[in-house]
């Protein structure tokens, strides 16, 4: 295992994968901050938001996260700004959550029967009001168990920016690997701090979708 001990990949790996998590989460915060305003566009009665929302769903859906990360990367390079590997992975697969989160959060509202609509428009809030304190409160219910499950997808996103140098669990592991020549047990280890993250997020999904008898 050349100058390297288990020990020490084991380590590395551990760096690797806090990159890891950390990306996956600022992917996924700014993700619904994001997501959460197209989705009110995505419902507005208006058409110019709705097809903004709209557009903006379709582009991000429609191409590889990969095609994003390079666009990202080096388009903000030929415009003259300098650009990290971290801060290219986490815009980049942050625009990625926002558009299936602002889609699956879409779904969850338009299930709420529009009845509610008519109720609170009775009583005389306005459409934000109305969204605010009579459905999102009942879409979240709906909403918890996909959004959970949807977190695994944006975890397993990160290992796409390695391409680009960010050193999250991919890189480490491939680097690793080409310095031990050991791929089968650096790999193996980097498949394994995937699942350590995943398999929770999965089970949480299945426990919520359960415990809140919200729809498939």
């Amino acid at each position: 295992m050349s100058d390297f001990t288990f020990w020490d990949v084991v380590r590395n790996l551990l760096t690797g994968l806090q990159w890891t998590l950390a990306l996956s989460l600022v992917a996924f915060i700014g993700g619904g901050l994001i997501g959460l305003l197209i989705m009110v566009m995505r419902i507005s009665k208006k058409s110019l938001p709705r097809n903004v929302a709209r557009t903006w769903i379709e582009l991000f859906q429609g191409t590889p996260l990969l095609m994003q990360l390079f666009l990202v990367f080096f388009g903000v390079a030929l415009a003259g700004v300098e650009i990290s590997p971290w801060a290219a992975a986490a815009l980049a697969l942050t625009l990625f959550t926002s558009a299936y989160l602002a889609e699956i959060w879409r779904g969850c509202v338009e299930s709420i029967p529009h009845g509610q609509w008519e109720a609170s428009a009775s009583l005389a809030l306005n459409p934000l009001e109305q969204l605010r304190y009579v459905i999102l409160p009942q879409a979240l219910r709906i909403a918890v168990a996909p959004t959970v499950g949807f977190s695994v997808q944006v975890v397993k996103g990160t290992a796409v920016t390695s391409i680009i140098g960010f050193t999250e669990l991919t890189k480490t592991g491939g680097m690793l690997a080409n310095a031990t020549f050991e791929p089968f047990m650096v790999y193996g280890l980097v498949a394994l701090g995937y699942f350590l993250l995943c398999y929770p997020l999965s089970l949480s999904a299945r426990y919520l979708e359960r415990r809140l008898h919200a729809p498939a």
